[in-house]
């Protein structure tokens, strides 16, 4: 048995915001993927997935059937023969593995689930996203339901505000365009529970609350903005604003050794960090006007480009 693929997300725009009404703005990313297998001499990794498949199960069983329901006999019989997801999706790097897990549960465990197929109308992506919240508390303690959201549909989404969500298309990349979104791996795996207590601790002081409003979304919004437009040159000018934004106000979130290149960028104007999902560790999302120079400045790290202006 091997399920479809379900891959995995970055969300370009709105980490932290989305969670008090920004803009955001997410993306499939195809370089990773992850699917439901069994096999008959399962790897460490294997079992190690099917261990925490029987934990998702039961609280899967205990979802509120006015929200969804599952068919969780075959679900449970297919877990009991070793079920697994198998994933090349790094975990803790803000890719979204947990999403592409629950995406992949949903679509063939789901009874009356919503299908890519139909008129993917507001009301049935706010229930989706309502749906992969729940599922996905799980693994986070709490969701937005983002994550499998994007990796079910694998189509990018606008989120205008928390009940406003959309399919968008976004400008097409020029393979021979200078500009880039990459990926800058920071080698260290983060945690999301933690990185989030973080935010809410910070969120019951009116000084943090009132930058969040009138700097983070208001530099947050105008990027999705600009993304969407293709205004290039504002979108540069709006992340560096917003990477300045995050090293002054969410400086644990940055692993230490990466605050003074983070700094660089904005000095010298070669690339702009920002945090990829909720930071402390996995990847950091830069944007640069020039990728050959960013490249050579960054030659120590790991970058993988994901899109090209």
């Amino acid at each position: 048995m091997k399920g479809p693929l379900f891959y995995s997300k970055i969300l370009l725009f709105g980490e932290y915001g989305i969670i008090k009404d920004s803009k955001g703005l997410s993306i499939p990313y195809n370089f990773y993927n992850g699917a439901l297998k069994m096999d008959e001499n399962p790897s460490e990794e294997a079992i190690e997935s099917n261990r925490s498949l029987k934990n998702f199960v039961s609280y899967l069983s205990n979802i509120d059937a006015e929200l969804v329901t599952f068919d969780i006999d075959t679900l449970q019989k297919h877990v009991d023969k070793g079920m697994y997801f198998d994933s090349s999706i790094p975990q803790g790097y803000g890719v979204g593995s947990s999403g592409a897990l629950v995406a992949a549960i949903y679509d063939k465990y789901a009874q009356d689930k919503i299908t890519v197929l139909e008129n993917l109308t507001r009301e049935k992506l706010l229930k989706l996203k309502s749906v992969f919240s729940e599922m996905e508390s799980f693994f986070h303690g709490k969701s937005s339901g983002l994550d499998p959201l994007n990796s079910y549909l694998s189509i990018p989404i606008l989120i205008n505000s928390k009940d406003n969500i959309e399919a968008t298309g976004i400008p097409s990349q020029k393979s021979e365009g200078k500009g880039a979104v990459f990926l800058l791996d920071s080698g260290i795996i983060g945690e999301t529970a933690p990185m989030v207590h973080i935010f809410m601790e910070n969120m019951k002081q009116e000084g943090f609350r009132k930058m969040l409003k009138d700097q983070f979304i208001k530099h947050t919004d105008a990027c999705v903005d600009d993304f969407l437009k293709g205004d290039i040159k504002s979108l540069f000018s709006n992340t560096k604003q917003l990477s300045k934004v995050v090293l002054n106000h969410f400086k644990p979130m940055i692993p230490k050794q990466f605050h003074e290149l983070w700094k660089k960028g904005i000095e010298t104007n070669e690339y702009y960090l920002k945090l990829c999902g909720s930071g402390g560790g996995g990847y950091i999302l830069g944007f640069t006007e020039n990728i050959d120079v960013a490249q050579k400045t960054l030659k120590d790290y790991k970058l993988e480009v994901v899109y090209n202006f």
